[in-house]
């Protein structure tokens, strides 16, 4: 089939849907037929856009003979030709399957990996680094959780970015990130390589994961700070075990054992809407695991090398030579590249 008999197809749907939405349906068949066509009304708008500029180069073309329009025609056909590739692009990527999770909110967690002091160290600024990406974007960043150690580095960091759009710009930042420098508590001035992990999960509702009370462990204990030492002396942490999963979520940030409990219960509801979306997509790993890899130096998507000025993305084979700005978050080169060959990937198997 043909990418114009395709958008024949696409066009005639959309009309039956709304020959059948002005014909007075209602009930489940108004909200089944009103949600299918909320999901290709984008579609046709571009394919629209596109037949419209096909037309319009048609005539440009058939202006060519007169002598009294040639130049105009000329004029009008060079923009259309600039045009019209983009149009199309604009139909194939409209065409492509949406991850239903795109458009959510995200719950960002980072953690140390191999590398000691080094590593937490390093974990603080990349939680740093996705603070100020959020603040780029216009997104809200809370801090959910945040274990600083005792250099001042962090053993776990997890936070709530609210905002549209944020999983799908933030989705590709789950993985390793792999740091080379000199640490400043190296006092032969020798470059050490050590890891962090981040794992990114799209924020779920209550009704996209039906959780049995009967299936939680929910632990209360008295929150700690650096070194031990108590933070309050109530039992106002929160450890939940989801037994099922063997997914365990700890929280002692708040004060008040009420907010610690809703904040992991946010965090369990992310963990276990993940790995449901893992298990119906055989593209991606059969559990959250696989997100973050088990933080081995030899695994990584990215590498931060101080001592160079470089950051490279192994995924796509860009290196930029900004790392002072990309610490500042600065990463919409790296978002931008990853998302343009996901969608390449994505038009090379639907065929377009």
């Amino acid at each position: 089939m043909t990418l114009d008999e395709r958008l024949d197809i696409i066009v005639s749907r959309a009309l039956e849907l709304e020959a059948l939405l002005a014909s007075g349906v209602s009930g489940e068949a108004f909200t089944k037929a009103s949600r299918e066509y909320g999901e290709i009304e984008p579609v046709v708008s571009r394919i629209n856009a596109l037949r419209t500029a096909e037309q319009d180069a048609r005539q440009a073309e058939a202006l060519l003979a007169d002598p009294e329009m040639k130049e105009l025609a000329e004029a009008e056909l060079a923009d259309l030709r600039e045009a019209l590739p983009h149009l199309r692009q604009d139909v194939r990527l409209a065409m492509l399957p949406r991850d239903a999770a795109d458009e959510r909110s995200a719950i960002l967690e980072v953690r140390p990996a191999a590398g000691g002091d080094e590593a937490a160290l390093f974990a603080s600024e990349l939680f740093d680094l996705y603070r100020r990406y959020a603040d780029l974007r216009g997104w809200r960043f809370s801090v959910m959780d945040y274990d600083e150690s005792e250099l001042g580095g962090l053993r776990c960091g997890i936070a709530e970015i609210a905002g549209k759009g944020v999983f799908a710009r933030l989705k590709y930042e789950s993985g390793v990130h792999r740091v080379q420098r000199v640490p400043a508590t190296e006092s032969q001035g020798r470059i050490h390589t050590s890891t962090v992990t981040v794992a990114v999960l799209p924020e779920a509702e209550e009704v996209d994961v039906t959780i049995d009370e009967t299936d939680l462990r929910i632990d209360v204990y008295r929150a700690s700070g650096a070194g031990g030492q108590h933070v309050n002396k109530t039992e106002s942490a929160v450890r939940i075990t989801h037994m099922p999963s063997g997914i365990v979520v700890a929280m002692q940030e708040e004060k008040s054992q009420h907010k610690n409990k809703a904040k992991a219960m946010k965090i369990l509801r992310a963990r276990l809407y993940e790995q449901q979306r893992a298990q119906a997509h055989e593209s991606r790993a059969a559990d959250r695991r696989s997100q973050v890899g088990t933080g081995d130096r030899s695994e990584r998507i990215r590498t931060y090398n101080f001592p160079q000025g470089r950051v490279t993305d192994h995924r796509v084979n860009l290196t930029l030579y900004k790392i002072d700005r990309i610490m500042l978050g600065e990463i919409d080169e790296f978002v931008d590249a990853l998302t343009q060959e996901e969608q390449a990937a994505l038009l090379a198997a639907e065929g377009l």
